[in-house]
């Protein structure tokens, strides 16, 4: 089958067809038929490949879905080459200095940023909104001692469907709107109950007078017998990181949270397939593979030892942290949590860490070095993210945690905006198969 115009001359510009169609002929059959080309507001066009099936019988074969678009979004978009960002078409540079992670949470839920009033009231509703039912928080003794954070978060997720079945009709409005404050407001919750049962310490009640990110603090690190004082720059940065992570457009937990959301499923059950996609190491756990790679390293002298071994294809040894999957160019939240960092160490007393002394000189050899800058790999935002959590005093194995209770803000907005689409329908990917043709059973004493 060929593409051409509709004149017959190949093209592979869909842009510069005037009458933004695509033909494809069947060279076998001479059937042709016409894929339109839908245009957004910004990036690439796409090609809508609908009727292929019927015309053709035939799929597409996009392995991955490198080169699909799975759906129609205005929460986030994504410039990988020029390396930008936007939310609901505000820039993250501009968010990260100016806004916080509850006003981007709105944002991303209702696609305009609030005024004075509304964003007040929906601060108090999230303040007001964190505890989570005794009968949860008991479920946490029913995990071993050392099971992994995300595995309890996931269940203790799915189980909230369990005590709020009166609010989860997904056709209404309202119950969606519920739905958004309960996951954003408990997630902390959630997390820092996981937090003290693998540390073994009592578990540590919301407060409604802190904002989102003290009390994310205060319930991780608080205990029972003396007073804890919330860092102001702890919290500030934890708030810039969560802003950072918030959305990313289509990846794998939040086509996931959509997949599972589009069989009608109760949103709590999406978003815990969200926060178990999230748990694989290719994902979610980016930062903390940085932290191992620096480590692995062990000192500044070793820097040029270990990039031959990432030049050398026979090594499997990889720079983590540089690179990534969208951006060709350079992460635009490198360089805000770069400079975040830097003030955590600084205000914390820790510019003496070797991991960040090491991290420093990485980068600053790797970006000389003309093997990565041909392959454009820049740092990326996991870079320097593990390392603000270490000096947050928050473990490895909660790393992805914190992810997730960023990304469920955005989690959240895409699920809403998929099942309020009138247009949309159960997702059902398609496969290339390549298994043994029909043949006949065989009874197990005629067998070889």
């Amino acid at each position: 089958m060929q593409p051409c115009c509709r004149d017959g001359v190949n093209h592979n510009d869909l842009r510069a067809m005037a009458n933004k169609k695509f033909e494809l002929k069947d060279p076998s059959s001479g059937k042709t038929s016409e894929l339109l080309v839908r245009s957004g507001t910004i990036g690439p066009d796409v090609v809508d490949i609908g009727s292929l099936t019927k015309d053709h019988g035939v799929f597409t074969f996009d392995p991955g879905f490198m080169a699909t678009a799975s759906t129609e979004s205005k929460i986030t978009y994504i410039d990988g080459d020029q390396g930008v960002l936007l939310y609901r078409g505000y820039p993250i540079e501009q968010l990260a200095a100016q806004s916080s992670f509850i006003e981007v949470a709105y944002l991303l839920n209702n696609g305009e940023l609030p005024n004075p009033k509304r964003l007040a009231d929906f601060s108090v509703s999230i303040q007001r909104h964190t505890m989570i039912n005794e009968s949860l928080l008991r479920m946490y003794n029913g995990f071993h001692y050392d099971a992994h954070p995300m595995a309890m978060v996931s269940a203790i997720v799915a189980s909230m469907s369990a005590f709020y079945h009166d609010s989860m009709d997904i056709n209404n409005p309202r119950h969606r709107e519920i739905f958004m404050h309960r996951i954003i407001a408990k997630l902390p919750t959630i997390a820092a109950a996981a937090y003290k049962r693998s540390v073994g310490q009592p578990f540590i009640y919301p407060r409604n007078d802190f904002d989102y990110c003290s009390n994310l603090l205060h319930m991780y690190y608080a205990v029972p017998c003396e007073p804890y004082h919330v860092d102001p720059l702890a919290a500030q940065a934890l708030d810039l990181l969560l802003i950072l992570h918030a959305d990313h457009e289509q990846n794998a937990s939040t086509s996931t949270v959509r997949l599972a959301g589009s069989t009608g499923a109760n949103p709590y059950a999406a978003i815990s397939a969200g926060v178990s996609a999230l748990w694989g190491p290719a994902h979610g756990g980016a930062n903390e593979a940085v932290l191992e790679m620096l480590e692995e390293i062990g000192n500044v002298d070793n820097i040029p030892k270990f990039l031959v071994q990432v030049k050398d294809k026979q090594s499997h040894v990889r720079l983590m942290g540089f690179g990534h999957r969208v951006y060709k160019n350079f992460d635009p939240r490198a360089k805000i949590i770069r400079d975040m960092c830097y003030r955590v160490l600084a205000k914390m007393g820790r510019t003496d860490n070797p991991l960040l002394e090491l991290a420093q000189r990485l980068e600053e050899i790797a970006l000389k070095d003309d093997y990565f800058i041909s392959r454009k790999l820049y740092p990326n935002v996991d870079f320097y993210s593990g390392i603000i959590y270490s000096a947050l005093g928050i473990p490895r194995s909660m790393f992805t945690v914190m992810f997730a209770i960023a990304r469920t803000a955005g989690w959240v907005a895409h699920w809403q905006e998929m099942i309020s689409d009138p247009a949309y329908k159960i997702g059902r990917p398609r496969q290339l198969y390549t298994g043994a043709v029909k043949r006949d059973y065989v009874p197990i004493g005629k067998r070889g």
